[in-house]
């Protein structure tokens, strides 16, 4: 048993957006006895590790950043990536988290002991031990290689976009992006005119709408700096005008959006390239992506839509299923994450030897998507069936959470608490009804939202507010307590 003196009261496995949220959470309400143990170098978790030409936000800056500590100064409505790392860093900085975290300390193991009612986490900086562990991992923390005969024989630059190398020169070099979904359609246009030849490799066309990111004007930078509640303002515009539609509940809407996608695409000037770039599946079914310059790309007369499948690469080209050789110097995997991991990623162990992969065979489950049966004190930001709408503003409401029940357990003199069977598995049955009803998740495109057993692990089928609704109503009853 652990000398009382070496256990932390909390630690928290990342320092991007949820793991910061929950550190000045729990500086604002006086807890000073914790340590955020990340991996990477730096915080800023996906906004630390992406940085691909043309990467920023699908959510307006004014929702994507926290609640108690607005932007003023925001460039455009779609700020770029560095932008919002630097936002990152300086929330960091000013509400004095940076003596918290340790970079560097990847987590390679975190188990439950019924013995000392902890939590022994295993870091590449040493071991940890807790009274609650708060996972901050979030769901794209695994990058997803294609599974490609002879990719690891490519004798050019191989590279995947969740790990660009900042120093590598494209100039005139012949480039296959492998992948059409949200990376590539924001890389693809801001590498296309630095390469000799781009190849995008596609597996099925996705919706892509158009979008104002014009930088903000003199006028309204003055306004969001000079009014104090500017800023909110807009973010509480922005939240109400894209809350009611994250369901996908009105076809009207959906139809709207898709005849804006039609017309979007209309700019590709070959028919038949046009036909390719269509989608065949109801606007929602794939995550919606947004831009101006994807569909333009394809006039270029350096740029090729290929839509046969991949059959192998060789040392120096890709090898399409129709047989066509095309030789490339780059190979750019865009291919997402293993979306579905979440803090299985990491081998977790729980009462009586219980791994959360092994909990999770069937897909990874949890009320509310922040605790699971078996693994007491565990507390999950950006866990199953929390993804929809402005993550940052999710994380608000999961982090509103974790602190009631922290305070409940410091009030109570609670040691240990831990979700009921029951009550988790009524929560999971009925989400996976509200998931069922929504028509466009339904429509059999591919995704990363299902988990292997084909249930829908990620998405949050509500609105942003009947989330916070949820987390919010008194639940002493669902958990056990000792």
């Amino acid at each position: 048993m652990p000398d009382q003196e070496d256990v932390r009261r909390i630690v928290i496995i990342g320092a991007g957006p949820g793991g910061l949220c929950m550190a000045i959470k729990l500086r604002m309400a006086g807890i000073r006895d914790f340590v955020i143990l990340e991996a990477a170098s730096g915080l800023g978790g996906t906004w630390y590790h992406n940085r691909y030409p043309g990467l920023c936000c699908d959510i307006p800056s004014y929702l994507y950043s926290f609640s108690f500590a607005p932007k003023r100064n925001w460039s455009r409505p779609y700020p770029p990536q560095a932008e919002i790392l630097a936002y990152l860093e300086d929330v960091a900085a000013r509400y004095d988290i940076l003596p918290h975290i340790l970079f560097d300390a990847k987590v390679e193991a975190a188990r439950w002991s019924d013995e000392s009612r902890t939590w022994q986490v295993s870091s590449a900086r040493g071991e940890f031990v807790s009274r609650v562990l708060i996972s901050a991992v979030g769901m794209l923390n695994t990058p997803k290689w294609p599974d490609i005969e002879g990719l690891e024989t490519f004798g050019g630059r191989l590279l995947h976009s969740a790990r660009w190398d900042r120093g590598l020169d494209l100039s005139g070099k012949a480039l296959a992006i492998i992948g059409s979904a949200a990376t590539a359609v924001q890389m693809a246009p801001e590498v296309a005119e630095d390469v000799a030849q781009l190849y995008v490799y596609q597996r099925s066309p996705t919706w892509v709408l158009p979008r104002d990111n014009d930088p903000f004007t003199d006028e309204q930078l003055a306004r969001f700096a000079h009014e104090p509640d500017a800023a909110l303002a807009e973010r509480e515009r922005i939240f109400n005008e894209i809350d009611p539609h994250i369901a996908f509940s009105s076809r009207e809407v959906c139809e709207l959006a898709e005849a804006a996608g039609v017309q979007n695409l209309a700019v590709v000037a070959d028919p038949a390239v046009r036909d390719k770039l269509t989608p065949r599946v109801p606007w929602g079914c794939q995550r919606p992506l947004f831009s101006n310059a994807w569909f333009p790309m394809f006039n270029r007369s350096n740029v090729e839509l290929v839509v046969e499948p991949i059959e192998r690469i060789t040392e120096d080209s890709v090898v399409s299923g129709d047989g066509d050789v095309r030789r490339v110097d780059v190979v750019v995997a865009a291919t997402g994450f293993h979306a579905t991991c979440f803090l299985s990623a990491i081998d977790v162990t729980g009462r009586r030897g219980l791994r959360l992969e092994a909990a999770w065979a069937d897909g990874p489950e949890a009320y509310l998507g922040i605790a699971t049966r078996g693994f007491p004190n565990l507390f999950m930001l950006y866990g199953p069936n929390t993804n929809n709408g402005s993550i940052i503003t999710m994380l608000e409401f999961q982090v509103e959470y974790v602190m009631r029940q922290l305070a409940r357990m410091g009030a109570e003199g609670i040691q240990w608490m831990e979700v009921r069977g029951d009550v988790m598995r009524r929560y999971n049955d009925q989400l996976q009804r509200e998931l069922d009803s929504v028509d466009v998740w339904q429509a059999g495109c591919h995704s990363y939202y299902r988990a292997a057993s084909g249930r829908i692990v990620t998405q949050w089928p509500g609105t942003m507010s009947e989330y916070a609704r949820r987390a919010g109503r008194p639940d002493a009853d669902a958990y056990e307590v000792g």
